[in-house]
């Protein structure tokens, strides 16, 4: 059977291990060495048993496939590994149901290296741009130094993936905030990464990999056809911004805070 990977925190249930038997000298680095043989991993975390379950320590090793996660199990089920003793793994399947969440960037584009390549994807910035009429700085009298700073950036982002003829486009928003004890120029750039790595993160959002049981893989993209971020082109794209931007400017904070929502859902 296929099996469909999204770039979203895999949910836990068929997909994560509970390793037990784990000795005190047991690190997170041995069981990823361990375990990442058999497929890409989401996170290992280590615990410390309870006290009524004696000493040593449990674990808990989420990949993003299901089927990589039985394999690992299967393999290394009543096995000693690392360690002298033998380990009992088990795959969780009543864990927690969580809302979906968004890979980070960092985490997107693991996913896309460990399935596509390095060289199977590409991304590009269409614009990255501070957003007006956000600007809310505090004087304590005409003509001082503002006491605080706050600003907004707006980033537009490309994905390409040539080899299945996909593209699509990603938003990240962030807000800056400083105080007179920061250095404005670096927290401004700090802010503008976040808001690239979040448009790269909202990119990789609109696809999803379809692993099948050979092992071949298939991309497709998940967005419906009128998505409009995706749809304009890219001086289409721009002017929309610039008309957005202008209305921010007049009206006052909340109601910018509602046409900066409106655009990243509706990109109007």
């Amino acid at each position: 059977m296929a099996e469909i990977l999204e770039f979203r925190v895999p949910p836990g249930n068929g997909q994560t291990l509970l390793v037990l038997g784990l000795e005190s000298d047991a690190s997170e680095h041995a069981l990823h060495l361990t375990f990442s043989a058999f497929g890409l991993l989401y996170s290992v975390s280590l615990h410390r048993n309870a006290s009524v379950a004696g000493p040593g320590y449990h674990a808990f090793v989420k990949f993003y496939s299901a089927r990589d996660a039985s394999k690992a199990q299967q393999a290394c089920n009543g096995k000693s590994l690392f360690q002298k003793t033998a380990l009992k793994v088990c795959i969780c399947t009543r864990q927690r149901d969580l809302a979906k969440q968004t890979l980070n960037s960092y985490k997107s584009q693991e996913l896309a290296n460990y399935y596509l390549g390095f060289n199977g994807w590409s991304s590009r910035i269409i614009t990255l741009q501070k957003v007006p009429g956000f600007e809310d700085d505090e004087k304590e009298e005409e003509g001082t130094l503002s006491r605080h700073h706050h600003s907004k950036y707006l980033c537009v982002q490309e994905l390409r993936i040539p080899g299945y003829d996909i593209y699509t486009r990603g938003i990240g928003v962030a807000e800056l905030h400083v105080n007179p004890s920061q250095e404005f120029l670096t927290a401004s750039c700090n802010t503008q990464k976040i808001a690239v790595q979040q448009a790269l993160s909202d990119a990789f959002r609109k696809i999803f990999f379809i692993i099948l049981e050979n092992g071949k893989l298939a991309v497709e993209y998940s967005c419906p056809e009128n998505d409009p971020i995706d749809c304009l082109s890219e001086e289409e794209l721009r002017g929309h911004i610039q008309v957005t931007e202008l209305s921010l400017s007049q009206v006052d904070s909340q109601e910018e805070e509602e046409i900066l929502c409106n655009f990243n859902m509706d990109g109007e």
